[in-house]
């Protein structure tokens, strides 16, 4: 019998353990299937190597699994990316989580700039995530992979759950597993790690982890959404994409007609209003070039992936086209011009503006409040 059909599972990603096609998901050598942990030949040379296998799990799979939740009696945990809010949010999750409570976690605070007010963020998350109709029981601002917050996390969990299961749900690359990994550290006796990358998806089924004697954590797969710049590039551009440490503001002084490149994953124009200050929220590891709004596009065709990366040349082909927005900021405003998955341009808005936001086609780009 092969040990696809024994019911073994992954414990690093949850998926089933299989022994017969190396290419698929799940794939253990018949002589690795004593060891414990027991981990699939995927998460090994992800933890290992920091390699990811060509291999990607089904959506739909995703949103059966998900759709699951609501038929249970649980504490939700829903973590989000603070520096990809909108993109990491999972739209109409009240829809799938029925009834149930539901926490929100907002991950990878360490990423703002020092000294940003937690009151105004935590504010910011309350008022937005009700616009996206959300309800939630509290807010949480932690840095799973700092530890920050994780103590009153604990606490809230324990608070809330009154005992039940605790199901953790995400967006992919928000720090779920980080999270996970720190209650299994904390909190359960179980001898194994859920596997942690910077690579998108690496959850691949439910993943039990016991708390107690009647309930467990239970870590879902990530939700893929095509929406965020971080699903569309090659993945070796990822850790230039998405910062490991604080993020510094850039802000530039521009007169209209002037345009910024954030490598050749998108371009900003200020078309129209008088010299003002704009500042760039990106990872500290993407370029800014600006030019004249006359010469961009003719920059664009002659130095993509060249002068103007990432990505290299020869995986621009990987990218859809860019594709414009526009975007009048009202005199006396304060908002983001948000780009998911790559950062937002703050405009102060004291004289107003017309601007251009030009991303790759399918990806989110939209005017918010500004949350710094």
């Amino acid at each position: 019998m092969s040990a696809a059909n024994t019911g073994l599972k992954c414990s690093g990603c949850g998926v089933g353990v299989q022994t017969e096609e190396k290419a698929a998901l799940g794939y253990v050598p018949k002589a690795a299937l004593e060891r414990k942990p027991l981990v699939c030949q995927r998460c090994f040379r992800m933890k290992h190597y920091n390699e990811a296998l060509s291999v990607t799990p089904n959506q739909n799979e995703f949103l059966r699994l998900l759709g699951g939740v609501g038929d249970t009696d649980s504490l939700v945990v829903h973590i989000v990316d603070i520096f990809d809010f909108e993109g990491s949010l999972i739209g109409g999750l009240q829809r799938f989580v029925g009834s149930n409570p539901v926490v929100l976690v907002v991950n990878k605070i360490d990423l703002l700039p020092p000294g940003v007010n937690p009151n105004r963020i935590r504010n910011w998350v309350q008022r937005r995530a009700k616009e996206e109709g959300l309800r939630t029981v509290e807010v949480l601002l932690v840095s799973a992979k700092r530890g920050t917050g994780f103590e009153r996390l604990a606490e809230t969990l324990e608070a809330h759950r009154r005992g039940r299961d605790v199901y953790i749900v995400g967006a992919t690359n928000v720090g779920k597993s980080t999270l996970v990994n720190r209650l299994i550290a904390d909190y359960s006796d179980l001898d194994a790690e859920v596997t942690v990358s910077s690579y998108p998806g690496t959850t691949l089924d439910l993943i039990h982890i016991p708390l107690d004697d009647e309930a467990s954590v239970i870590d879902t797969p990530g939700i893929v959404y095509e929406t965020r710049l971080t699903e569309r590039v090659p993945k070796r551009y990822l850790e230039g994409i998405v910062p490991s440490r604080p993020v510094k503001p850039a802000s530039y002084q521009l007169d209209a007609e002037q345009t910024l490149f954030f490598g050749a994953l998108a371009r900003f124009d200020f078309v129209e209003g008088a010299h003002q200050s704009f500042t760039c929220y990106v990872s500290p590891a993407l370029t800014i070039h600006r030019t004249k709004l006359a010469k961009a596009d003719a920059l664009y065709a002659e130095h993509a992936g060249e002068l103007l990366q990432p990505p290299a040349k020869e995986d621009l082909s990987a990218l859809p086209p860019l594709t414009r927005h526009r975007f009048r900021v009202k005199p006396g405003t304060d908002v983001d011009l948000y780009i998911a998955g790559l950062g937002w341009i703050r405009a102060n808005g004291t004289s107003g503006a017309t601007v251009d936001v030009h991303a790759p086609k399918g990806v989110k780009v939209i005017m918010r409040d500004a949350l710094i």
